[in-house]
């Protein structure tokens, strides 16, 4: 199991509680990552989203891909996963760009492909937001411009939405034959792109038996393309650890007593705009990405036991929030990630 993290842009993960003591800064930002590589997280994603959609369209946030090549310059190890929504984008600036930050990283830089949901925010930034399936040809495209970059002296494609004539791509990415490409997709159509176009599979949180389903889901859908085997399957979740179980059933509480606030603007676009598989309701939407679902909630043995749960299921990557962010990253990597190494050599051996 690797362990991921979502890097707090947005000031925090909690709709309800205005201030979280994580301010959405780069020098928060960096201390983050600085301290994450000690203490033995592999990865983060930064969400791209030109309004904050936790706090309200009207607070501060950080953009995602400036700070991901500010981030690569002053860190070492860990691997840097930056959304991209093709809607907003230039697939070969967005090619070149990658390949730049690729190199700034010497190989680190990676690609959550997102086919947007908030409408609004296309609307203020000038986003291109098209029907649910039309997002999914038009990302089809601009992977395929992506990768032709990437890999070809010079590269020419014509489609419905892009036409790229005789392009160079100088220097690649390290990585061979492309950074890696993650993307989460929940309908069939997002499924089939996925299948079809990239190399790991992400999914909002979800209970054991909802992510085990996932997961069969798409192995099976990529075994029957004859492609080579998905390289990760990734999941979000939000950790709440104390040293008891009440403690942490106390701060549950807290953070999920819903209250009106801005922090809800992008709530009726991600449940319309979207094709999602289960319900939401406000009590999963207080905590962004689902991330109550997998409840990684009690104390320290409790979220071990849980996480190998998840791993049996075929989980090797979870992309963690918390808050605040430094305190309980640490409590997690000091109380928790030892645990798991324990209680995994027990279950071998049973």
């Amino acid at each position: 199991m690797k362990y991921g993290f979502w890097l707090p842009i947005f000031g925090g993960w909690l709709r309800n509680v205005e201030n979280e003591q994580m301010p959405p800064t780069f020098e928060y930002a960096k201390k983050v990552m600085q301290s994450a590589e000690n203490w033995g997280y592999s990865t983060t994603l930064i969400a791209e989203l030109y309004l904050n959609d936790i706090k309200g369209p009207e607070h501060d946030s950080l953009e995602a891909w400036t700070t991901a090549a500010a981030l690569a310059s002053v860190t070492e190890k860990i691997e840097i996963m930056t959304a991209v929504r093709p809607g907003f984008h230039n697939p070969a600036v967005t090619a070149k760009m990658a390949a730049n930050i690729d190199q700034i990283s010497n190989g680190r830089f990676t690609l959550n492909v997102v086919s947007a949901w908030w409408e609004e925010e296309a609307r203020q930034y000038g986003g291109i937001f098209t029907e649910h399936d039309e997002r999914y040809d038009r990302t089809e495209e601009f992977l395929a411009v992506l990768k032709g970059l990437w890999t070809e002296e010079t590269f020419s494609y014509k489609g419905k939405f892009y036409d790229i004539q005789n392009a160079h791509l100088e220097p690649k990415p390290v990585q061979k034959p492309n950074p890696i490409l993650y993307a989460g997709g929940e309908s069939p159509r997002g499924k089939q792109a996925i299948v079809d176009h990239c190399d790991a599979y992400v999914m909002h949180g979800g209970t054991v038996e909802e992510i085990g389903a996932k997961i069969a889901d798409m192995k099976e859908k990529r075994s029957a393309s004859g492609k080579v085997p998905f390289q990760s399957f990734g999941m979000a979740a939000y950790i709440v650890c104390r040293d008891t179980e009440e403690e942490a059933q106390q701060e549950l509480a807290r953070i999920t007593d819903v209250k009106e606030s801005s922090a809800y603007a992008g709530y009726n676009d991600f449940t319309t705009k979207s094709q999602l598989e289960q319900q939401i309701k406000l009590y999963d939407y207080s905590v962004s990405n689902r991330g109550l679902r997998p409840d990684l909630i009690g104390t320290p043995e409790q979220i071990a036991e849980k996480i190998l749960d998840y791993e049996e299921a075929g989980v090797d990557l979870l992309l963690l929030q918390f808050s605040p962010q430094l305190e309980e990253m640490q409590r997690f990597s000091e109380k928790v990630m030892p645990l798991i190494e324990e209680k995994r050599k027990i279950r071998v051996q049973a």
